[in-house]
């Protein structure tokens, strides 16, 4: 019996591998294309904050959305962020009491959520691996809970786990999310260490830069002037 089960999964291994790697090829096709869905259809956002002024841009951008087409929102930050969030439930308490949806619309409540920080500042590359391992596992159960449609995010590394899960949910063909990344303003030559891996694993749908240099030397990029 032991012979035939490990006869059977010597047979099942290369096959699923090679299922595995035409799926990742389709995958990496299809990133960035259009997909198809209705213009009035919400779409579940996953927003990655990070600190600073990485907030103070992805907040902005938040502020010009289509409210009621990008909702619910899920506002995810590092758990060592103290004021990330907060900052997320004023912008949303100020766009409930100001705003309006549309007719037929229901406003959904907005959620906040921590993920553990893979690497910390100052931290050492060799203890950073145990803390990015346990990062990716936190961010696999976020992107499973959240199930998001849509993640924007611009800039800070707590965005490459969640990106990398959602990546992999595609490929596994478990949920597809389209990955939107601007990178920050403060970027006027040169991409961020997550910018980069982003664009140069193809996992973005669309990347967007704010300095023409940039587009020029990441052909790929989409350049739209300054969105802050």
């Amino acid at each position: 019996m032991g012979c035939d089960i490990g006869g059977i999964v010597c047979y099942l291994f290369p096959i699923l591998v090679s299922l595995l790697l035409i799926r990742a090829a389709y995958v990496w096709y299809s990133t960035g294309k259009p997909r198809r869905r209705a213009d009035s259809e919400s779409v579940r956002t996953l927003i990655v904050l990070g600190s600073g002024g990485h907030t103070a841009e992805m907040l902005s951008i938040v502020n010009v959305l289509l409210k009621d087409r990008f909702a619910p929102r899920f506002y995810v930050a590092a758990a060592t962020d103290n004021m990330s969030l907060q900052k997320a439930r004023v912008l949303e308490d100020s766009l409930v009491q100001h705003g309006e949806p549309s007719e037929g619309k229901k406003i959904e409540a907005s959620q906040y959520m921590q993920i553990y920080r893979s690497r910390e500042v100052g931290q050492s590359y060799v203890t950073s691996i145990g803390t990015t391992l346990v990062a990716i596992a936190h961010a696999v159960w976020l992107v499973l809970k959240i199930r998001p449609e849509v993640i924007i995010c611009n800039g800070p590394g707590t965005c490459i786990p969640l990106c990398v899960s959602a990546f992999l949910f595609k490929i596994l063909g478990v949920k597809w999310s389209c990955i939107f990344y601007v990178e920050s303003i403060a970027r006027v030559r040169k991409l961020s260490l997550s910018g980069l891996l982003l664009y140069k694993l193809r996992m973005a749908d669309q990347f967007v830069v704010q300095w023409p240099q940039l587009q020029k030397k990441y052909p790929r990029a989409l350049y739209e002037g300054r969105l802050m």
